[in-house]
């Protein structure tokens, strides 16, 4: 009777599934920025965050010199990199939607929705707070 590989190790059973599972310290740290380095990359495929990036190339300068205080040049500065950051997940969510099939079905459409949403709330708040920032800068 030959032993089955355990569900964390590959056809094989010589190398785990998830190496990075059992990487530790710095090795684990250069991998995990591999990983997302890559996800960047892949992210740049996509063209609204290729858009995202480029507004961030003009807004996080500008939130430099609007905001009065580091605390308002942070909320500034936060508020484009959410944009980019729920961006990139909604990416992911769609990505793995598009992974499990092509066929269409009320989940999928929901969770892409649900992503999209998130995309505009965050692009909501980010305006919200940049409109606050000039007002205060120039109207009070």
């Amino acid at each position: 009777m030959t032993p089955k590989p355990s569900p964390a190790t590959d056809d094989v059973g010589l190398e785990p599934v998830d190496a990075q599972k059992h990487r530790t310290g710095l090795a684990r740290l250069w991998h995990a920025l591999g990983y997302s380095l890559a996800g960047l990359r892949a992210g740049w495929g996509e063209k609204a965050f290729r858009q995202e990036v480029l507004m961030a190339v003009v807004l996080l300068p500008a939130a430099c010199w609007l905001g009065r205080s580091w605390l308002e040049t942070a909320v500034l500065i936060a508020s484009v990199v959410a944009v980019m950051v729920v961006e990139l997940l909604n990416t992911a969510v769609e990505a793995a939607i598009d992974r499990i099939g092509p066929e269409r079905h009320a989940l999928s459409k929901k969770a892409k929705d649900m992503g999209s949403a998130a995309v505009l709330l965050a692009l909501l708040l980010m305006v919200g707070i940049w409109v606050a920032a000039l007002c205060a800068r120039f109207v009070a």
